[in-house]
């Protein structure tokens, strides 16, 4: 088992600016890991807030979503020295990002007008997993590694689709990813339950033949399932206790002392609901390994 750079820093929440001051309050009594959207953030101009947090001890994982490693395209050299000061800023022993595609083109040469420029997704959108597409992914990855000063996590994505082209199952592209590469895996719970809810599966099936050995650290998000029985995967809602279970086996198969865990909340960002949250992910890490 690789161990994890940041294994052994408990429950923390992703940094938000809207709950700076309480995830500051967080940091001087005991919360000791999170996580910033690199694209939010400037190496050089750290937010003050942040940076209190920082010195009282807080390990802060620059997290990308935009640089599009399963895209065909190789990386934005700008985008990857962005992440590696922002690595140098924050002194992480990490960064991650995301398995997924971003963006289409630049275009062929002949195409209208319109379609002539890069087309942004604006959205993380799954690669068909076949060999061919792990190679143009692997081979990214490595211009990725080669550029950053410190090692990469990847994380699986919420998919609500799949390509006819697929081959393999997430886990075994993402264990062929991993052994390819040697990066480490950034683990999903609220992802994966996500994609299982929306192409079907047994979650916890599929998680047991992940990477697991490789995992840095553990994200849990929110959402909801509405009455027509679709799971909306929102980061903007409470936990469920299908993704707070899961939470509780992952831990249970890591063991004690492992890889962080970090909770997101991306929009209704409320001090007092983040708090919440994280109590709630606190029990669950805290069941693990408790059978009645």
């Amino acid at each position: 088992m690789t161990r994890s750079p940041v294994a052994g820093l408990g429950v923390g929440a992703g940094w938000r600016s809207a709950i700076a001051d309480d995830l500051l309050d967080l940091a001087r009594h005991g919360m000791s890991f999170s996580e910033v959207v690199a694209e939010n953030v400037r190496p050089d101009d750290l937010p003050p807030r942040l940076v209190e947090a920082l010195r009282a001890g807080l390990t802060v994982v620059p997290h990308g979503v935009t640089l599009g490693l399963a895209g065909g395209a190789p990386p934005d050299p700008a985008r990857l020295r962005h992440l590696s000061a922002l690595a140098v800023a924050t002194g992480s022993p990490l960064v991650s990002e995301h398995v997924a595609f971003v963006r289409a083109g630049p275009a062929e040469s002949g195409t209208d007008g319109l379609h002539a420029d890069v087309l942004e997704a604006g959205h993380l959108v799954p690669g068909a997993r076949t060999p061919d597409a792990l190679a143009v992914l692997v081979d990214n990855v490595r211009i990725a590694q080669d550029a950053l000063r410190v090692p990469l996590a990847l994380e699986n994505i919420a998919a609500t689709l799949t390509w006819p082209e697929t081959s393999m199952d997430e886990a075994e592209f993402l264990t062929a990813l991993v052994e390819a590469t040697g990066c480490l895996f950034l683990l999903d719970v609220a992802n994966l339950h996500a994609t299982c809810s929306a192409l079907g599966g047994d979650p916890r099936a599929l998680l047991d033949r992940m990477p697991l050995d490789h995992v840095a650290y553990v994200h849990v998000a929110g959402g909801f399932t509405d009455p027509d029985g679709i799971y909306w995967d929102t980061h903007a809602h409470d936990l469920t206790d299908d993704v707070l279970a899961l939470l509780t086996h992952v831990v249970d198969v890591l063991g004690p002392g492992g890889p962080p865990v970090l909770l997101e909340r991306d929009t209704d960002v409320d001090g007092a609901v983040v708090r919440a949250e994280l109590e709630r992910v606190q029990r669950a890490v805290d069941r693990a390994g408790v059978r009645t």
